[in-house]
């Protein structure tokens, strides 16, 4: 509980206040002007110390004593003239501010506390005291109780209860607040404890499920997540009820925790007390969520700089995570050695029993414990063991060896880093099937961060966009784990292929090392592929991997983002690429790692950035790669026999239905590349859905992919300049998202367009009627009876909607005539907004460039665009000055605005 002092309030505050004789009405109007004015004058002087960098202990206690000498002042004010009715009452501070914990705009809990039979004097002081601090502006709860409306309270609401817990005298009758504690305060504080502490566990569960149960989420709640203040709250009102303390002093007076371990708890809110100050500042009202655009402003505030470590909201956010997780830890440490002191009996006989295991190392109650408190000073590489031999035994590490592991950290140099017997320990960890759950204890503990330190340079490093829920180091853990989700066999029904591809893997300890360091070069700044694979020679030496090991090892590090770039951004009909690519991997276990590792990658991205389709793309580099290894052939095969088969099976699967002579004649007119991008089953398609256009504007056929979540949109119509914009302005007017698209023009003029697409929400659109209104519209424009740019304006963000600030990058344009032989490959880098790609294709056909091949994605605000485009000659861009015109005109779209 921190002092409240009284300030002085003499200027604002006149001695007639306290005159019977005046009448309250003229009594209360002095009184809202002098406290609007005593208020104003003290909250600027605090916020100024605020600014000029007073700890936020200081700051705590201030805004508390300021409210306490607000209310006593109205309470002897508002009181004077209703005494002599013989009434008696005592105001209570409750909950945050019982603790003499008040935020800028922290809401502020009052008890009017009373004898059974003088509510008439309560209710007419609280109304009084209550309407004046409403009309000030102040944000009140409050409540008008009896010692049994207290305890009835108590007893059915675990919230008052908690309240009660962290209650503080403030102005009345001070022989009636001795009556509530003895009355009501001690006997919350004793009775029926374990149903107290129970309940607490299972409401912090709940929060945390609400609010986030992992410390690292992307804007952290400063209050209620994980490493907040509502994890040390939760811990010092268990251990208040458990020891019978008032608060955290007599914790300490009692001998429940130490002088130093006061001092720790004390410092972590101290530092999560500042941010919460500048916080509630900046928003100008009561909030707790660390927002992307309050982040920035609050490092500013604390004093952080952009440099070689990072942007200066990364450096924060890095601090922020580390202190949070160091929250979580010294709070759950606490709940745990205060549950345990009570811990007598158990179901099972052999859990209490004490079982010696190895080297000093022994398990009772389902915990793995130590003999000897300098076990580790003898011999640090025990500590390796303790992590072992929990998995072994499928035992947690007990909280008393978890507190001696963190102690002998120092105690891991190169020598002990490098001996044959914690290497050892390691690999068998990592071949274990709790590997991926040991690994997160040791990150928790920071042994991780000593043990490879390689890793800690990635503890807690923050990465300041939308995308990348997670900070790197975690990101890399929960990519393990979905490893490991794939060898328990929990993706064997939805993802056959991987799941298969995982058990095939000869040395899964050297694929889980991949996953663990294939991010681990963003601790050193840019091109982190590449400065990942440098590192890893040292640490394979280190861990006393062999040559062929450590060189795939730095192999995968260095070559972590191909698949999915290649997979979401280029042209995977284009077999050159795929020989590329399938050179590039040399053998198929470098291929299935990859592979394994570039799920776990997205999938450990965030809840949101893995879809199936972007799974389907994968698998399809996947199979055709494997394919080309398999064959050992890496040379082009021979296309002229394939294209005379395909046109063969095409004409056989549609004798019958159509005349054939306008089959082979439509075949004739496909280029070599189509036919070659596309089975033989789905050729026949295409040309019956040509075929059958016949003299209407537009054909199209939709078909749905539950299990992929996109639907395939197939449109045939006559070819115009500026189809595929006016195709995809459509496609945005009725918020659905192209995936990717296959564009093919015949010789004869006649276009087929082959889209994937979802809906905005992500999902699969199989409303046949919206699926009308698109093929109306898409007529309707070509057409000419309707405006395409009126369609997208129609959908476009209502100017009162404002979106939620997010980092934003510049945008980008990058032009490459290396990707392909046949087109100049455009990437375009922005950030995204509704009509974006018709934008784009709109201006690509001004630029008189036709498109050959789409590929979209998305990630979260930000949208990644790759179009193979030819000139009007069907031929690539390469005049300079040409190339220069298209950046140009590109960035200028993406800069502007919708017209």
């Amino acid at each position: 509980m921190i002092d409240s002092p009284t300030l002085k309030t003499d200027a604002f505050f006149d001695k007639s206040l306290i005159d019977p004789s005046i009448p309250y009405e003229i009594r209360r109007s002095l009184l809202l002007e002098g406290s609007r004015a005593f208020l104003q004058h003290h909250n600027e002087l605090i916020r100024a110390r605020h600014k000029a960098g007073e700890n936020g202990r200081l700051i705590v206690g201030s805004l508390t004593s300021l409210v306490d000498t607000l209310i006593r002042n109205l309470h002897r004010s508002t009181s004077i003239d209703l005494r002599a009715g013989g009434g008696c009452c005592s105001l209570i501070a409750l909950g945050g501010y019982g603790r003499a914990e008040l935020n800028p705009y922290s809401d502020i809990d009052l008890m009017f506390f009373y004898d059974g039979d003088k509510r008439g004097f309560a209710e007419q002081l609280s109304e009084r005291i209550l309407y004046l601090l409403w009309d000030i502006g102040l944000e009140i709860g409050y409540s008008i109780r009896t010692v049994k409306d207290c305890l009835d309270m108590a007893d059915s609401d675990i919230t008052a209860r908690t309240a009660l817990l962290d209650s503080r005298f403030l102005v009345g009758d001070e022989s009636l607040y001795q009556h509530y504690v003895r009355s009501v305060h001690e006997v919350v504080l004793g009775k029926d404890s374990q149903r107290f502490i129970r309940e607490k566990l299972e409401e912090n569960s709940r929060r945390l499920r609400k609010y986030g149960s992992t410390v690292y989420l992307l804007e952290p709640n400063i209050k209620e997540g994980e490493g907040g203040l509502r994890d040390l709250h939760t811990a010092l009102w268990i251990a208040m009820v458990k020891f019978k303390a008032r608060n955290l002093r007599e914790l300490i007076i009692k001998g429940v925790i130490s002088e130093s371990q006061g001092r720790e708890f004390e410092d972590a809110l101290d530092f999560l007390w500042r941010i919460r100050n500048e916080l509630h500042y900046l928003s100008g009202r009561k909030n707790d969520q660390i927002h992307f655009g309050q982040q920035e402003k609050i490092a500013a505030f604390l004093g952080y700089r952009d440099g070689k470590r990072g942007l200066a909201v990364e450096q924060f956010m890095q601090n922020f995570y580390a202190h949070a997780t160091h929250v979580e830890h010294l709070a759950s440490t606490f709940i745990t050695r205060t549950i345990q002191q009570d811990e007598s009996t158990f179901g099972i006989l052999g859990y209490l029993t004490r079982r010696s295991v190895e080297n000093g190392f022994y398990i009772l109650r389902g915990e793995l414990r130590v003999a000897r408190q300098d076990l580790f000073e003898n011999d640090p590489a025990l500590m390796m063991r303790a992590f072992l031999l929990s998995e072994r035994h499928n035992v947690r590490l007990a909280v008393s060896l978890k507190g001696l592991i963190r102690e002998n950290l120092h105690r891991i140099n190169d020598r002990v880093r490098r001996s044959r017997a914690m290497t050892e320990d390691f690999f068998e960890i990592l071949r274990g099937p709790r590997a991926a759950e040991t690994l997160r204890v040791m990150h928790h503990l920071k042994f991780l961060n000593h043990f490879i330190p390689e890793f800690g340079r990635i503890y807690c490093k923050v990465q300041h966009d939308a995308y990348h829920i997670y900070t790197v180091d975690v990101h890399s853990i929960f990519a393990v784990e979905e490893i490991t989700k794939l060898w328990s066999g929990e993706y064997r029904e939805r993802k056959p292929l991987l799941t298969q591809v995982a058990n095939d893997v000869e040395k899964r300890e050297l694929l889980l090392l991949a996953v663990l360091f294939h991010d681990i070069g963003k601790g050193e700044g840019k091109d982190h592929c590449n400065k990942g694979g440098d590192m890893i020679p040292t640490i394979a030496r280190r861990l006393g991997l062999n040559r062929e090991d450590s060189e795939r090892l730095e192999f995968l590090v260095r070559n972590h983002l191909q698949m999915a770039h290649i997979s979401q951004r280029r042209d995977l009909h284009d077999d050159k690429l795929i020989l590329q690519f399938a050179r590039t991997m040399g053998m198929s276990e470098n291929l299935k790692m990859l592979y394994l590792l570039t799920f776990a990658d997205i999938r450990a991205v965030g809840p949101d950035v893995w879809s199936e389709w972007k799974g389907l793309l994968l698998q399809e580099l996947y199979e055709k790669t494997y394919d080309v290894l398999e064959r050992g052939d890496f040379r082009l095969e021979r296309s002229s026999e394939k294209v005379r088969n395909r046109k063969r099976k095409v004409v056989a699967l549609l004798e019958g239905e159509y005349d054939t002579r306008a089959v082979k004649d439509l075949l004739k007119s496909m280029s070599t590349r189509y036919l070659l991008s596309h089975r033989s089953v789905d050729i026949a398609d295409h040309v019956a859905l040509i075929l059958g256009r016949r003299e209407r504007t537009l054909a199209m056929k939709v078909e749905h992919e539950p299990q992929g979540e996109y639907s395939q949109i197939t449109i045939t119509t006559i070819d115009i300049p500026g189809l595929f914009s006016r195709i995809t302005g459509v496609m945005a007017a009725n918020g659905i998202n192209i995936l990717g698209a296959q564009i093919t023009t015949t010789s004869n003029g006649i276009a087929l367009d082959v889209l994937h697409v979802r809906g905005t929400a992500d999902v699969v659109l199989d409303n046949p009627e919206k699926w009308r209104r698109v093929e109306e519209e898409l007529v309707a424009v070509l057409e000419g009876r309707v405006r395409v740019e009126d369609l997208v304006k129609r959908r476009k963000r209502p100017a009162f909607m404002t979106e939620k600030p997010r980092p934003r990058f510049p945008n980008k344009v990058e032009i490459s005539n290396e990707v392909s032989d046949d087109y100049t490959v455009l990437d375009i880098y922005a950030h995204d907004r509704v009509g974006l790609l018709y934008q784009i294709t709109r201006t690509l056909k001004e630029l008189g460039l036709y498109i050959g091949v789409s590929k979209i994605s998305t990630k979260v605000d930000q949208v990644t665009d790759t179009f193979y485009v030819q000139d009007i000659f069907a031929q690539k861009i390469t005049s300079p000055e040409k190339i220069e015109e298209i950046r140009r005109r590109l960035l200028e779209t993406l800069d502007g605005e919708l017209e």
